[in-house]
C-alpha cells in the first residue's frame, strides 16, 4: 500500500533499512555494495532500493536532512511496510577533543534541541530520553569489531538547526556533558522506533570538527568515502536477520 511518500509495495522493502540522508549515497550504497538492487522508491527524488548482502534482503533509503524529514519516512517504514530495524548512516560534527575525522560514533542515546517529542504527549519534551535499541546497537559493534574497526559509542546530539544564530549556539554545554557529535535525526528516529516498538540506531561518521573547523571532508566525500560505516551497518542487517 503505497504512502504520500513511498510507491514501493510492501513486500518491495526488506525487514532492515539502512537510511542514509543524501538520496545519491542510497545510490551509491546500492550500486557498490548490493546485489541485484532494484530502485522502489524515487517520489521527490528520495531513492530507495532493495537489494541482497550476503544473500540476505537489504533495503536502502533516503530520509533527507532533518528530524522532519526522517520523522515522516521511518514512520511509514515502521507503521505501513512491516520494517523492523532502521540503520541510520550518516555524517556528524565531532564535539570531543580526540575525536578525528572519519571516525565511526554509534549513538546510544541522542539529546536533542528540538520539540519533535513532544507530539507524544509527554508533556516536556526533556522527559524522554531517545536512545537505540540495545540489540541493534550490539550487534552493530561487534560487526564493527569483525572489520577491525574501533567504533565509538556514546551520546550524540540531534539538533534542529545546521547553523546557529551569533551567540545562540550552545555546543560548549554539550561537549561539556561528554557528547561525543552533532547530527540532525536521530531523535526523532528513536523517538519513532520507541512508540511503534521496533527497533532504531544511528551510525555517523564525522565529516568535520566543531572546533577544528581546518578539518571537513567535501562533498563528494562525504557522498561516496563512508564506507566502513556502510559496511558497518550491512553486516548488521545481516545479524539482525533472524532476530
Amino acid at each position: 500500500m503505497p504512502t504520500p511518500h513511498n510507491t514501493a509495495a510492501v513486500e518491495q522493502i526488506a525487514k532492515t533499512v539502512l537510511m542514509p540522508g543524501d538520496p545519491l549515497r542510497s545510490k551509491f550504497i546500492a550500486d557498490t555494495f548490493l546485489t541485484d538492487p532494484v530502485l522502489v522508491n524515487n517520489v521527490r527524488g528520495v531513492q530507495g532500493y532493495t537489494g541482497t548482502w550476503k544473500g540476505v534482503p537489504v533495503t536502502v533509503m533516503a530520509s533527507g536532512m532533518g528530524m522532519p524529514a526522517i520523522g515522516i519516512y521511518s514512520w511509514e517504514l515502521f507503521h505501513f511496510y512491516k520494517v523492523e530495524n532502521i540503520i541510520r548512516i550518516g555524517s556528524a560534527g565531532g564535539l570531543q577533543d580526540d575525536i578525528q575525522l572519519r571516525e565511526i560514533v554509534a549513538g546510544q542515546g541522542a539529546c536533542t534541541n528540538s520539540n519533535y517529542i513532544r507530539q507524544f504527549g509527554l508533556g516536556d519534551s526533556n522527559t524522554f530520553a531517545p536512545i537505540a535499541d540495545y540489540t541493534l546497537l550490539s550487534e552493530a559493534v561487534a560487526a564493527a569489531k569483525e572489520l577491525g574497526v574501533n567504533m565509538r559509542v556514546g551520546n550524540i546530539l540531534s539538533e534542529d538547526n545546521f547553523y546557529a544564530a551569533e551567540g545562540c549556539s550552545k555546543v560548549d554545554a554539550w561537549k561539556r556533558m561528554g557528547v561525543l557529535a552533532v547530527e540532525m535525526e536521530a531523535a526523532a528516529l528513536y523517538a519513532n522506533a520507541a512508540y511503534a516498538h521496533k527497533r532504531a540506531l544511528c551510525i555517523c561518521t564525522i565529516s568535520d570538527h566543531l572546533y577544528r573547523p581546518e578539518d571537513n571532508l567535501s562533498p563528494e566525500d562525504r557522498q561516496n568515502s563512508f564506507t566502513q560505516m556502510m559496511e558497518i551497518a550491512l553486516d548488521t542487517a545481516v545479524r539482525m536477520e533472524s532476530k
